[in-house]
């Protein structure tokens, strides 16, 4: 018990770190939160500090998900899919920037990343959802779509391929699809832009 407690605390303060408010400040002496969509996430931060930079934000905002999920599975391998969500409740509310954080996207992929390398030990809970992302991305230019749309991918993936067999598995579809709900909450503005026409669509794809 204690263990697991210990882990989950480290996946949430992991996730709490907001990379893209540390490197905006020590770098730019920029405030990410005043600009653009006040969002402390890679998208945000690419925004208003520049692509490379934003590349970055999302790199570590999905390495500390991974990074705590790996820690978890050397200590107690049955709590390291909840260490991950933890760590993406952390980076959505993290108690280092006043609980206003990012929207998951690149933690939830770290998450993916994750589960791939530490729980099923097969590359296509990766990859699937991956790969829908970049279509939906491709089809209507919108990140939070293609955000939304990959990780109940994910969750859909998750509970067509895993058999119920055992406490373990159904802890693996909840946590699975309590991140979905995670997600899609935290980008419940941005799908009343899209309903009203004023999110915003990407340009390079």
């Amino acid at each position: 018990m204690v263990k697991t407690i210990l882990c989950l605390v480290l996946g949430y303060i992991l996730g709490s770190i907001p990379f893209a408010l540390v490197i905006g400040k020590l770098f730019f002496k920029t405030d990410v939160r005043q600009y653009g969509s006040g969002n402390l996430g890679g998208t945000n931060a690419g925004r208003v500090l520049g692509k490379k930079v934003g590349a970055l934000v999302i790199f570590l905002d999905g390495f500390k998900v991974l990074l705590a999920m790996g820690i978890a599975s050397l200590v107690d391998p049955s709590t390291a899919i909840w260490t991950g969500v933890c760590c993406c409740i952390g980076h959505c509310f993290p108690v280092f920037a006043k609980f206003k954080g990012g929207k998951a996207v690149a933690s939830t992929f770290g998450f993916l990343l994750a589960t791939w390398l530490f729980i099923f030990h097969n590359p296509a809970y990766f990859f699937v959802p991956l790969a829908m992302f970049f279509i939906i991305l491709y089809l209507f230019k919108f990140v939070s779509l293609a955000s939304i749309t990959s990780v109940i991918t994910s969750s859909l993936f998750i509970i067509g391929t895993t058999p119920v067999f055992d406490v373990q598995h159904i802890f693996i579809i909840i946590a699975s699809c309590f991140m979905s709900v995670l997600v899609t909450y935290r980008h419940n503005g941005n799908i009343q832009k899209i309903k009203t026409g004023t999110e915003n669509k990407i340009s390079w794809l």
